[in-house]
């Protein structure tokens, strides 16, 4: 999953400066690059809008999956968990009592 996010907001990062590039601080833009054949076809005006609001959806799209990704992603455990997990596993065993030694055969008594 958390190659797929990788993925869409790379992606969506690259389309937003693809479209801010595009676009012409003074108003020019993409409709001053056909020297003036696309007023003709489109208009300025729309041009604008649409690369405006192709700038609005692909920063949402970025900013939306750049919140929700920590909820789909493996969550690790902090340090101080850590450390008191190996601690607890490289812990000595618990020290058994030697067995008690087996009591010595009793020599069988005499008869006098």
């Amino acid at each position: 999953m958390f190659l797929v996010f990788s993925i869409l907001i790379v992606l969506s990062s690259f389309l937003l400066g693809l479209v801010v590039l595009i676009q012409n601080p003074k108003g020019g833009g993409l409709s001053g690059t056909f020297g003036g054949v696309g007023t003709q076809f489109m208009g300025v005006k729309q041009t604008t809008d649409i690369l405006e609001k192709g700038t609005w959806v692909f920063a949402a799209l970025v900013g939306i999956l750049c919140l929700f990704s920590p909820v789909f992603l493996k969550k690790k455990e902090d340090n101080a968990s850590r450390i008191e997990n190996v601690k607890r596993n490289n812990a000595a065993p618990a020290a058994t009592p030697a067995p008690a030694p087996a009591p010595a055969p009793v020599a069988p008594a005499q008869n006098p």
